[in-house]
């Protein structure tokens, strides 16, 4: 009876331990600061391309660094320079043919006057003057006032053309820069899909570039504790890859409707919860924080 009796006073204190840190470590999850499991992402930036051409260059590879303005992908554009050869082609004649129309516009206007200070010339003059001379004076007047009228509209319709020229030499210009696709930042090569020698089709992705230098990172915070938290708020981030540093970051984020708890975070207890998804800036001191990379967010001042 004694070996029983200890054996249940050896089990009640064990249970009795195992109750009393059970509780420990629940009192101080809760007194913990508020955070959450998340994922490291940048900026992803995908470039494509106006036109369908045949890629004669891939000047990359995946995982590069790039800088502004680098060459990355070069497609086969006879054709777009062949159509911006001719545009400007027809520009040249268009503009030649404006400068004709007005030099005759301003030669009749020239014509014209002098016809009309002629007609005004011998009207001044004693009636003895023939009749005949004053009329057909003022004849050649009117029909040069015509031929002025009629330059001018050609003169107006060759501008117009001249217009639409520079509109077409414009465009086609835009698309011939479509043709060699560089980095508009400064960014890490992440996918591309395609290789040398292949046809690729107008807005097929032809480069995906992440951004590491602006990341972020989401978590979840549960009903209870989204109160605690407000955009602007100052987060802390420890990343498994880099054990002892951390990582200052800023609530940039914060849902306004609650979702369910994600299945990969969550506890068989947690599952019926509602969560809010939370999205903090971080800083990524010299670049350690890589895409995907597995982060733990605290959020300091939150603990009860």
């Amino acid at each position: 009876m004694r070996r029983v009796a200890t054996v249940l006073a050896v089990l009640v204190v064990v249970l009795g331990s195992l109750i009393a840190l059970r509780l420990w470590r629940q009192a101080r999850a809760l007194a913990a600061p508020s955070g959450g499991s998340g994922e490291i992402e940048g900026t992803a930036v995908d470039l494509s391309s106006r036109v369908g051409a045949r890629i004669l260059e891939v000047a990359v590879r995946e995982g590069a660094r790039v800088a502004q303005g680098d060459l990355l992908v070069r497609l086969d554009c006879a054709d777009p320079e062949a159509q911006l050869a001719e545009a400007e082609a027809r520009l040249a004649v268009s503009r030649s043919q404006a400068v004709a129309a007005r030099a005759q516009s301003q030669a009749s206007q020239r014509s014209r006057g002098a016809a009309e200070r002629q007609a005004a010339r011998l009207s001044a003059l004693p009636a003895d003057v023939a009749a005949a001379s004053i009329d057909q004076t003022q004849a050649s007047a009117a029909g040069l006032g015509h031929q002025t009228e009629a330059a001018e509209a050609q003169a107006a319709a060759a501008a117009a053309q001249v217009r639409a020229a520079e509109a077409a030499v414009a465009r086609v210009r835009l698309l011939a820069g479509e043709c060699e696709i560089r980095a508009p930042r400064a960014a890490e090569v992440a996918t591309l899909p395609h290789e040398a020698g292949e046809l690729v089709a107008p807005g097929a992705l032809l480069v995906r570039l992440v951004d590491l230098s602006d990341v972020k990172a989401t978590f979840y915070l549960p009903n209870a504790e989204i109160g605690a938290v407000k955009p602007g708020a100052r987060a802390i981030v420890v990343a498994d890859a880099w054990p002892g540093e951390e990582f200052e970051a800023t609530v940039r984020t914060v849902a306004l409707e609650a979702e369910f708890t994600p299945r990969n975070i969550q506890t068989r207890t947690d599952r019926d919860r509602l969560v809010y998804p939370i999205e903090v800036a971080v800083k990524n001191r010299d670049g350690k924080l890589r895409a995907g990379m597995p982060v733990q967010v605290t959020l300091p001042g939150t603990g009860r």
